[in-house]
């Protein structure tokens, strides 16, 4: 007589199994850039193993999210007037949404001298970044696609059909948006930090109201705004029980009650520009000043206040990406940085292991790396992907090749790997 299991543990199989097949958010369903996929290709090219390749039309940098059967990505115009949320079937790699989100009214070209500060309705960008860069978030039956100071969405996935829209929370990005939205529980949490002013801010992901606004006071009020402005993607952690919403910014890191926004620690490690995500392992936070400062910073995430004297385990600047987030696997954090060198460190004393050049003649790594049964993924904005050993061996398994280049993070999930270029989302995975 066959075994019978109750409803409820059913349910239970189904959701776990659902999740470990969903990429929610930048950097995967932890944020760390690990994936449960098993079975990845190791070689691909524009003639093997890929399943479906879809052409996305103009601009975006931002990484796909997976849930279920559909992906998404973000997309707009060259000159951010049209913003667009685009949903495909993840079998078929057929557009099913294509919906045009906010349509901005721009103000003549400043000239090219103006300060950012009169750019009144013109945001000044270059031509390494886009206007829908920031990652967006998906959950069961709702996707948020946000685009910085230009507004924020929140999507029906099966109608594609817009729940609410804010597009009064503002700030100088100065050359557009980057940071990707988080969901913590019934929030969405958004990051501003722009030329003029820098601020946090949780909404409620079914209405879309403000619950908590924080600004982050870290810069004195004549400095340059240049070094204010920031990318990054904060990560909730548990620390002593408690949530901790590790936000790195431009000059300091700070942890914040994600349920209220109040500042519970901070450490002053400089720079600017910061975009990189930091990683939670072995009692640390890692983080990271991008362009300028410490570098990459190890921080013990207990305490209260500013931290920077007490808490900080070690320091490291050589060799350190300035763009693209770190992988912690096992004892050791592993990173490519902007020029192609990949370099593994101790994750507890952030001593050298070694470091290998990759062979991408020039090119930029700006994606950052998943990791998936032993194997770092790694791709530069030429159409290089690599296939590393995820140790201090750092053997280099496999250099593949698309078409073109991109600077967005790819998605991890079951046995494939969903990849945007500049031009094309892929699904890259054994075809028989």
């Amino acid at each position: 007589m066959p075994t019978r299991l109750p409803l409820f543990a059913i349910l239970a199989a189904s959701v776990v199994t659902l999740a470990a097949d969903n990429w929610p958010e930048f950097r995967g369903p932890h944020g760390d850039g690990h994936s449960d996929a098993t079975g990845l290709p190791t070689t691909w090219s524009e003639t093997q193993n890929v399943r479906w390749k879809t052409a996305i039309h103009d601009k975006g940098w931002s990484s796909p999210v997976v849930w279920g059967n559909q992906v998404w990505v973000t997309t707009a115009t060259g000159t951010g007037d049209k913003l667009y949320a685009v949903g495909l079937d993840r079998e078929t790699g057929k557009v099913i949404h294509d919906v045009l989100l906010f349509e901005v009214q721009l103000a003549p070209r400043p000239a090219k001298k103006s300060p950012p500060s009169i750019m009144a309705g013109y945001e000044e960008w270059v031509p390494f970044n886009s206007y829908a860069s920031p990652t967006p978030a998906i959950e069961e039956g709702r996707m948020y696609a946000h685009f910085g100071s230009t507004g924020t969405a929140c999507l029906d996935t099966a109608s594609g059909q817009v729940l609410w829209k804010r597009t009064d929370l503002k700030c100088g990005h100065h050359r557009g948006p980057g940071s990707s939205p988080v969901l913590y529980g019934d929030l969405l949490i958004l990051t501003f930090d722009g030329f003029d002013v820098q601020y946090l801010v949780a909404l409620d992901k079914h209405s879309g109201k403000t619950v908590w606004q924080k600004d982050r006071n870290f810069h004195p009020a004549e400095m340059n705004g240049d070094g204010k402005k920031a990318y990054s993607t904060p990560l909730v952690v548990t620390v002593g029980g408690k949530p901790l919403l590790i936000s790195p910014s431009a000059g300091a890191t700070a942890a914040y009650d994600p349920k209220t926004g109040d500042e519970v620690w901070r450490v002053v490690h400089g720079g600017m520009n910061t975009g990189i995500r930091p990683v939670f392992g072995d009692g640390l936070v890692f983080t990271s000043s991008s362009d300028g400062g410490d570098g990459l910073v190890a921080v013990r995430p207990d305490g209260t206040g500013n931290v920077t004297s007490s808490n900080v385990a070690w320091k490291l600047k050589a060799g350190v990406p300035n763009r693209s987030s770190v992988l912690l696997a096992g004892d050791n954090l592993l990173m490519v940085n902007s020029g192609g060198i990949a370099t593994c460190v101790g994750a507890k004393d952030g001593k050298e292991k070694n470091k290998v050049r990759l062979e991408s003649r020039g090119a930029n790594f700006w994606a950052s790396p998943v990791l998936a049964e032993g194997k770092m993924y790694a791709f530069d904005d030429a159409g290089n992907g690599f296939v590393l050993s995820a140790d201090e061996k750092l053997e280099v398994i496999a250099k593949n090749k698309l078409d073109a280049g991109g600077r967005s993070s790819p998605a991890a999930v079951g046995h494939a790997l969903y990849h945007r270029t500049f031009t094309h989302l892929y699904r890259i995975e054994e075809t028989k």
